[in-house]
């Protein structure tokens, strides 16, 4: 499966304890990060900044779902069960 463009829930909902650029203590679960645009695009996608875990993350249809909006609260319940 590939990303739904202007999605972004992987970037809003989990807490992510990397350092990402811009927020050098990585971000808490709820907290849009701030490399994700106005579109929900990763302004670091295929950047070597990007942090490692982000890199890592591929997207299935169990997690994220048919809709964006079903993509954030599986990944809200999911970090809410961590």
């Amino acid at each position: 499966m590939d990303c739904r463009l202007g999605c972004g829930a992987c970037c809003i909902a989990p807490s992510i304890s990397s350092a990402i650029p811009g927020m050098p203590n990585g971000k808490p679960a709820g907290v849009r990060c701030v490399q994700l645009n106005e579109d929900n695009l990763c302004k670091l996608f295929g950047k070597a900044e990007r942090p490692k875990v982000c890199h890592q993350f591929k997207p299935c249809i169990e997690l994220c779902g048919t809709s964006n909006h079903q993509a954030l609260a599986n990944i809200i319940e999911l970090e809410s069960l961590t």
